[in-house]
């Protein structure tokens, strides 16, 4: 049955109801299920007799319905031919007619469908929009140009390959032309229409959009037809660069004008080209230097010229780069000027920083920080500084220090003076980059950073009264940004004046201080040995963790708790560095946690913050559950359960990698009949048909069939594991998670309960090694097959492989073993495995039946392999045990639909034949004992099917 529009617009009218909420989420998920739902939501999308706010729901679900049932992870259309095509008639058309707040969702849709489809079966998108360009109307130009931005913005983060090139030529042939005609058209309808103030703005945005595009089309090469336009193409940007009219001047400090959009535009397409394509546009460069230069000198400090500020200041550092252009800076009087015209205004603190401090203090931390402050004005004049510094270290240095010196009397008395002190210093003593894990790694050589931390910064750290919190969060900055500039010692005596502003009660000062705090904890020498090692950090973390749950915990609402992730990040931190340390206080610890996730799941909104979460109750898990087990377990288990109930899908993964820990740490004995319920919803399809829910069920799965394999058997569920393996196998991006699977079952069952099986398993396996395996699927084959062959004891052993391969085809192992096997064994990288590959090939030498009677050159050559990883042993303890836990910056954490996997919760590299110790001991005793079981059979083979050099070779192992 259809979906029904009446009944989908009331509940997409109910989702906006906190209390009606989760009723119709569900309800709609079940209307997902039906035929043509995506065309029933466009429908919706365009009827002006719905409210608008429907309209945009429908949008919205539009957009995540496209996200989620568009295509499989193998590309593969998961909705049928006809619903796709109509999609793609309707969609364009449909966007370009909507509201600006719909537009954006139907973009967002737009650019997914053609990450899958654009351009090869999508050929005639670029067609179609050419063909709505108009003359006369900029609201139509608008819509056509965001759907194409919108495509073509994709470009910007990738690699470029040869498909990429393709797309990107192909977009040129058909699209640039006709859009290099309507850039003629914006210009002179411009300049025709200067006194209509609507129109005039029509066309701004026409233009803002245009630049937009020029820079993606030129983001990876330059285009041969900008390549042959660059003249004209430099002489619009430089006339709207200087354009002014006071019609589209705006009065609100706050609201940027259309016309300063178009000219940052204009900067950062200016940027790119200096940056790649400098031999082209060099001769074009020095009126763009001049008018960009005024144009920052003289713009006013309000906010609203912050981004046009910004991007200037990023031409100008990528111009000061440049052999060519630099040297118009090598001056002693343009330096002076630059500090005062440009840096100076741009880096002291102005009311509206300090507003954002009182007011909006976690928005202030974060572009402060985290480098998300790139179009502030700040971060822009020290970067066009540091790019000036690269060039002529010494005159820069030599100019900001008597800057820097004056502001530092002038703070005797004022702190905002000391402020851009501060600031000035860190700006010129850095060098490179300030990466998340050390800060700063070098320094400018003509600087001392630890004399003037002593002499200006450490008293701000220190005292407590009368410091402004601006300049306490300065003191910890620096301690933060030159962290590793500092010695052990050094750093003894100002932790705990750092800690101490964990008690401040003003909101920058605390989160500073656990920022620097947690940073401080993840320092580690080239070795990977702690700056403070745990011995350090015990005997003061249960207070620290009791101060950072209060603060946390102050807030009661669902998106204020989460608000603040930095102080989250610091309880994971010290978590993991006490490991069982926490143990003593473990319900606490727990408690807490589990009060912070029942706020948290009626709405989680900030995705750092429950990342940030897990890894810490994953922490707790990892190192605490080896003794406590059982109380884990028991205050956990309610809350996780509950999750799954209430079908909280940002939090599913994360539980079932928690789960899935607290089974891998915990005594085998000690896992609770709560985990035997989990087995029937894990094995439910719907459950794996989200793809970032399937390394988190692979995970969790492949700990549980161990613990309860009994279970399995007793209720014949082998056969549904086995459906979830051929499931995950089918998929390209899910092949990899199958083996995990199979490697639990094969270390969990009889042969017996897996004989009726066996032969469709090879099959399945046999038949992707056919096509064009991965390398990644060809070394998880090995894997398997060593396992198994390693297990003779239990039953399973290389016969049992090749017998089952034989009920498939006779030749097919024959075909399969040198290729595969002896070629990619010796690439197997991880200890473990090579051990586990030593103790399959010596059972096959020694105990195999095939090879001892069918395949003689196959057993020389086993015996080759064998020897080669023999020659570098593996050691029994490298890889197994517990590494250093450590985690992606969160700006390379994909959050959201993919799969975030949490650190502490890493499946450890498990060592299946840890009674082997000694590998080459191993082997000798276990070739020289089956060569009297087998009555010297074994040295019969070698003197008969061995090289005189392998014969002396293996000689060692059999005497």
């Amino acid at each position: 049955m259809a979906a029904d529009v009446g009944h989908i617009a009331q509940l997409l009218q109910a989702t906006l109801d906190p209390a009606q909420h989760r009723e119709a989420e569900a309800a709609l998920k079940q209307e997902a299920t039906k035929p043509q739902y995506s065309l029933t939501l466009l429908t919706i999308v365009s009827s002006d007799s719905l409210p608008v706010n429907a309209r945009l729901s429908a949008a919205l679900a539009f957009k995540n319905f496209i996200r989620l049932n568009y295509v499989d992870a193998d590309g593969n259309y998961k909705i049928p031919q006809d619903e796709v095509q109509t999609i793609k008639e309707r969609l364009i058309g449909l966007m370009i007619a909507s509201p600006t707040n719909i537009q954006s969702q139907l973009g967002e849709a737009v650019s997914i469908i053609a990450d899958s489809d654009f351009w090869e079966r999508w050929d005639t998108l670029t067609q179609d929009l050419v063909g709505r360009f108009s003359p006369t109307d900029p609201k139509v130009n608008i819509g056509v140009l965001e759907v194409a931005h919108s495509i073509f913005v994709r470009w910007r983060p990738l690699m470029g390959t040869a498909g990429l090139y393709t797309e990107i030529n192909h977009v040129i042939n058909t699209f640039g032309t006709s859009f290099f005609q309507l850039l003629a058209t914006t210009d002179s309808k411009i300049s025709e229409l200067s006194h209509d103030k609507a129109a005039l703005q029509g066309w701004f945005e026409t233009l803002s959009l245009q630049l937009k595009i020029m820079f993606d089309m030129s983001c990876h090469d330059l285009p041969p037809i900008f390549e042959d336009n660059l003249s004209s193409i430099s002489e619009l940007l430089h006339k709207y660069l200087n354009y002014s009219n006071s019609i589209l001047d705006t009065d609100d400090d706050e609201e940027v004008s259309i016309v300063d959009t178009v000219k940052a535009d204009i900067c950062d397409f200016l940027e790119l080209y200096t940056f790649k394509y400098d031999a082209d546009f060099s001769q074009y460069c020095k009126p763009f230097i001049t008018s960009t230069w005024s144009l920052v000198s003289s713009i006013g400090s309000e906010t609203k010229y912050d981004t046009l500020v910004s991007k200037s200041l990023h031409f100008l550092a990528a111009v000061a780069a440049t052999r060519e252009h630099s040297e118009l800076f090598n001056k002693e009087d343009v330096l002076t000027e630059i500090v005062e015209k440009v840096i100076l205004p741009n880096v002291a603190l102005r009311e509206s920083d300090i507003e954002m401090f009182e007011d909006e203090p976690i928005e202030y931390i974060r572009r402060d920080l985290e480098g998300s402050d790139t179009g502030s004005r700040r971060r822009s004049a020290t970067d066009f500084l540091r790019s000036l510094q690269e060039k002529f270290e010494g005159p820069v240095t030599t100019s900001v220090s008597r800057y820097i010196n004056h502001y530092l009397t002038q703070g005797k008395t004022d702190w905002k003076a000391k402020d851009t002190a501060v600031y000035l210093f860190l700006s010129i003593a850095a060098k490179g980059a300030v990466t998340q894990a050390q800060g700063v790694k070098t320094v400018n050589p003509l600087v001392n950073v630890v004399d003037f931390f002593e002499q200006h910064i450490a008293s701000d750290l220190v005292n407590g009264d009368g410091i402004q919190p601006i300049s306490k969060v300065d003191a910890i900055k620096f301690l933060y940004t030159f962290r590793s500039q500092l010695s052990k010692e050094q750093w003894k005596v100002a932790i705990g004046p750092l800690i101490q502003n964990l008690n401040s009660s003003n909101y920058v000062v605390y989160t500073y201080a656990a920022i620097a705090v947690e940073r401080v904890l993840y320092l580690a020498d080239d070795a990977g040995n702690a700056m403070f090692p745990r011995a350090d950090i015990e005997p003061f973390a249960k207070d620290l963790l009791t101060h950072l749950f209060k603060l946390i915990e102050r807030e009661t609402s669902a998106p204020k708790l989460q608000e603040n992730e930095f102080l989250m990040r610091c309880v994971m931190r010290i978590l993991i560095v006490i490991k069982d340390g926490a143990g003593p206080w473990l319900d606490t610890i727990l408690t807490h946690l589990i009060l912070i996730t029942n706020v948290m799941k009626s709405n989680p909104s900030n995705p750092r913050f429950y990342y940030y979460h897990f890894e810490a109750l994953g922490a707790l898990v990892r190192y605490c559950a080896a003794i406590h087990a059982a109380a884990i377990n028991q205050k956990l288990w309610e809350p996780a359960h509950q999750i799954l109930v209430d079908d909280v899908t940002e939090f599913i993964p994360y539980i079932f990698q928690i789960l899935a820990q607290l089974l891998e740490s915990s005594p085998a004995d000690s896992v609770s009949d709560n985990y035997r319920a989990l087995l029937g919803p894990l094995l439910q399809p719907a459950l794996w048909e989200t793809r970032g829910n399937i390394p988190a069920c692979t995970r969790l799965l492949s700990a549980l069939i161990p613990r309860v394999a009994k279970t399995i058997v007793a209720e014949n569920q082998l056969e549904a594991v086995l459906g979830i393996f051929q499931r995950l196998l089918n998929g390209k991006k899910s092949e990899l998670n199958a083996f995990d699977i199979l490697e639990s079952i094969v270390n969990s069952f009889e042969p017996s309960a897996l004989d009726p099986y066996f032969d469709t398993i090879l099959t399945l396996i046999f038949t992707k090694l056919q096509g064009s395996p991965a390398d990644s699927f060809k070394i998880r084959f090995v894997r398997f097959f060593h396992l198994v062959a390693a297990r003779l004891e239990v039953g399973y052993g290389t016969d049992y492989f090749v017998r089952h391969s034989d009920k498939i085809d006779e030749k097919v192992f024959a075909q399969v073993y040198p290729p595969f096997i002896l070629q990619e064994t010796d690439k197997l990288a991880r200890p473990v495995d090579r051990k586990a590959a030593v103790v399959s090939l010596t059972k096959t030498l020694c105990d195999s039946q095939v090879f001892a009677q069918k395949f003689a050159k196959g057993w020389g050559n086993t015996c080759r392999v064998l020897l080669t990883l023999l020659a570098n042993p593996p050691s029994a303890a490298a890889g197994v045990g517990d590494e250093i836990i450590t985690e992606n910056s969160p700006d390379d954490i994909g959050f959201g639909l993919t799969f975030t996997a949490l650190n502490t919760c890493k499946l450890v590299a498990r060592d299946d034949f840890p009674e082997v110790q000694n590998v080459t001991t191993w082997v000798k005793e276990y070739m020289v004992g089956a060569n009297q079981r087998h009555g010297g059979a074994i040295e019969g083979f070698i003197s008969q099917r061995l090289t005189p050099e392998l014969q002396e070779a293996i000689a060692q192992y059999i005497r």
